[in-house]
């Protein structure tokens, strides 16, 4: 147990102080291509401060979390054949690659459009099948959907799990997409996640997904150096694709999908209060003429703000709650290690 300790300490300090170089190199290198962010106007109008913000900055934890994944993982897990940890960063990283395109095309554009939501679905969802099916092949997925705190699970076809999973995925990934709008939120959010899954990877003997979780804790950590109150770079749609993918890929793969309604709670809740908004606004439009809002703003960290919140007080909740449902999620699933 000592020495496993000793593992995630090493893989999440290897993955901070890489991460942390390169933001050195990455933010002046983002600000001389002009890779500057564009914000929305439909946003608190106090955000457009932010306007030319390096963004992309996901980049540097991401490359760093590649190297050190690469490098504990062979050495412990790949040449006994454990390729866990590697086809969650893959996943996460083809994620990655589709927020890459989409924050490149908005750059070039110099606006705050890129890939269409028809062409993003359409890519989201053929990496979501071919993580499933990858998995699958691998035997990292069961059709048992196991269910936290009755330590039981229900057994489902393998083609509804497999379009359940997709769903999921493209969803959870989405989710997470939408909670980046704070400097340091996605992060801070993620960070009590990424404990949760070493802790629970750890007890459940699946070293190969706990250096993906300690390496994933470690580049948070470190992007945080930068991506705090007031930001010096954003993580763009190439960061926060990518964490979405990191966290249901460690989901699936630890094979406990539905815990993600719990350590995921402030994703969901971020999600669901732009769907109520839009849904709300488009029904009493339809019925008097006139839409109204539920929210002052969507998704729910605005509406915060609009409520007199300063950006670090959302963050500091936003984060707090996180960590309470990562806690009991944590409960939830000690049941199955009894």
């Amino acid at each position: 147990m000592r020495e496993e300790m000793w593992m995630i300490l090493l893989t999440a300090a290897a993955s901070f102080v890489l991460t942390v170089i390169l933001g050195r190199l990455l933010i002046p290198a983002l600000r001389a291509l002009k890779a500057g962010q564009s914000i929305k106007e439909i946003g608190p109008n106090w955000h457009m401060a932010k306007q030319g913000t390096p963004t992309m900055g996901g980049l540097m934890f991401i490359i760093a979390m590649g190297v050190v994944v690469a490098l504990f993982s062979f050495r412990g897990h790949v040449q006994n054949g454990n390729l866990g940890g590697l086809y969650v960063f893959g996943f996460a990283l083809v994620f990655g690659a589709i927020g890459f395109i989409d924050d490149y095309m908005k750059v070039v554009h110099h606006e705050n459009t890129g890939l269409t939501a028809g062409w993003k679905f359409l890519l989201q969802l053929s990496a979501a099948i071919l993580m499933t099916v990858l998995l699958r092949n691998e035997g990292y997925l069961d059709p048992h959907l196991y269910i936290p705190f009755v330590d039981t699970s229900i057994v489902l076809p393998w083609p509804v799990y497999m379009a359940f999973a997709a769903f999921v995925m493209v969803g959870c990934v989405n989710a997470v997409n939408i909670t980046d709008g704070l400097d340091g939120l996605s992060s801070s959010v993620t960070i009590p996640v990424a404990v949760f899954f070493i802790a629970v990877t750890t007890l459940w003997g699946k070293g190969e997904l706990t250096v993906f979780a300690a390496a994933l804790l470690g580049g948070l950590l470190g992007f945080l150096v930068y991506n705090h109150y007031p930001a010096k770079v954003f993580m763009g749609d190439t960061g926060s694709l990518f964490l979405g993918g990191a966290v249901c890929g460690l989901a699936f793969a630890a094979d406990m999908p539905l815990i993600l309604m719990l350590v995921g709670i402030v994703y969901i809740a971020e999600t669901l209060s732009d769907i109520i908004q839009v849904t709300y606004f488009k029904l009493t439009k339809r019925r008097t003429g006139q839409g109204k809002r539920l929210f002052k703003m969507a998704p729910l960290h605005h509406h915060f703000e609009m409520c007199g919140w300063k950006e670090r007080k959302v963050v500091a909740v936003f984060a707090a709650v996180s960590v309470l449902f990562c806690i009991i999620a944590y409960v939830g699933v000690m049941g199955r290690y009894i």
